[in-house]
């Protein structure tokens, strides 16, 4: 084992006191700012720790945290879910955690079957990423003797931790975009109330709309899936309007990108005849032949925040209880064309 940086260590390398080190690295008066910063990078590239972080670490417990994630999202293009799972799963083994998935089958979703992790007591805790359906959620809350945090939705009956991205301002954003590219005829698909995603989205497109002097058309709004079990597939169609938008705001780049091959199928270029954006900066390369301008996720800082508030749960420590909202960043593609 190597052994421990002390202050001591950094002095003699500074040719300086240790009192001076000390003052340094705990931000004391009576040293310069131009020694305290050169300090502090030494200290840093050595690996000095303090003897309170040191305790700290050693201190640490190790956790197994359950996630659980519906298999309603794990169609064979979308694995939205299981990159995230890969961040936390990444972040939980940096604070010396383990994970361990469960996916919750349509049928064991709907009879409210508890998930075997928490039947069989093998978690200290648990991360549910995306929306369950009400009544098993209703379920787990009654059930469940462990911290849990929900992951990108949140509990809209319940009062609870939650990690969101800021899907209200992000889809605002993206639909402001379009009218800066000079379109004023925008369509919104999503299936609203089937996530809270989803629908907070459409509200950011519609405060966007309703700024710039338009209103919301029902018949530019377009289901993207089955209410029911979220389908994409077995027959669902996208039912276009008679009169068609300039542009799409579609509530994920998924999404987008069937929205943008059905609009090719049609004989329509994306972008030359109709605009297209998306939400989440993910998609399998194999859905679409347009790279999708859209707003995207931060999904590590949403599964750095989640395991932060889980240890801190499981360990008994204050945290800031709550819905925590990660912001995004747009990315510019080539779906959209700017028009007069």
């Amino acid at each position: 084992m190597a052994k421990a940086v002390k202050l001591a260590d950094i002095a003699e390398i500074m040719n300086v006191s240790t009192v001076t080190v000390s003052k340094a690295l705990s931000d004391q008066k009576g040293v310069s700012e131009e020694l305290r910063e050169k300090i502090k990078q030494l200290a840093q590239e050595m690996g000095y720790k303090s003897p309170t972080a040191m305790r700290m670490q050693s201190a640490q417990k190790s956790y197994n945290i359950g996630v659980l994630i519906s298999e309603r999202y794990f169609d064979q293009n979308e694995s939205f879910y299981w990159q995230m799972y890969q961040q936390v799963a990444t972040r939980a083994v940096a604070k010396e955690c383990f994970t361990m998935l469960e996916l919750v089958a349509y049928e064991k979703e709907r009879q409210l079957e508890m998930p075997k992790l928490l039947r069989e007591n093998k978690v200290d805790g648990l991360i549910i990423i995306g929306l369950l359906k009400e009544k098993y959620l209703e379920m787990l809350r009654q059930n469940i003797r462990v911290p849990f945090v929900c992951l990108d939705f949140y509990d809209k009956k319940h009062e609870c931790d939650a990690v969101i991205t800021d899907n209200y301002y992000g889809m605002y954003k993206m639909t402001n975009y379009l009218f800066d590219m000079g379109h004023t005829e925008i369509a919104y698909v999503g299936t609203l109330l089937y996530t809270g995603s989803i629908t907070d989205r459409y509200f950011g497109y519609a405060k966007a709309l309703m700024e710039h002097g338009k209103k919301v058309r029902e018949d530019w709004i377009i289901e993207d899936r089955d209410m029911l079990n979220g389908q994409r597939e077995d027959g669902f169609t996208l039912n276009f309007p008679e009169e068609m938008p300039t542009a799409f705001v579609c509530n994920c780049d998924l999404t987008a990108g069937v929205v943008i091959n059905a609009l090719q199928e049609r004989g329509y270029r994306v972008p030359e005849d109709i605009s297209v954006v998306g939400f989440d900066n993910y998609i399998h390369p194999s859905v679409c032949n347009v790279g999708i301008t859209t707003y995207a996720v931060d999904i590590k800082e949403m599964a750095k925040k989640a395991i932060n508030i889980m240890t801190r749960k499981m360990s008994g420590e204050h945290y800031k209880q709550g819905i925590a909202i990660v912001e995004g960043h747009m990315v510019i593609k080539d779906s959209v064309k700017q028009i007069v």
